[in-house]
């Protein structure tokens, strides 16, 4: 099939630039990524991931993290496997 129809979109840079930096790693373009997510939408009849609003619980969660309240903090990672342990 002939590749004729062309995107553009605007997208965070940093998006962008991280995304590359795996695409590259991947040995995929940017242009081969997008074709084979359009497929998937294809295949999937949908987006081919689940997207979904959080609970009422996580969304408080998310909003208290996102403003640093309520964080458990450790001292080393020993220590947290320690916690995670008992």
């Amino acid at each position: 099939m002939a590749k004729t129809a062309i995107i553009q979109t605007r997208v965070d840079p940093t998006v962008k630039h991280n995304a590359q930096i795996i695409l590259k790693k991947l040995n995929i373009s940017m242009s081969e990524a997008i074709s084979m997510y359009l497929s998937q939408i294809t295949l999937h009849n949908g987006i081919p991931f689940e997207i979904k609003l959080p609970n009422d619980v996580t969304a408080k969660t998310l909003k208290e993290s996102e403003k640093g309240d309520d964080l458990h903090t450790v001292d080393s990672v020993d220590a947290l496997f320690q916690e995670l342990d008992s």
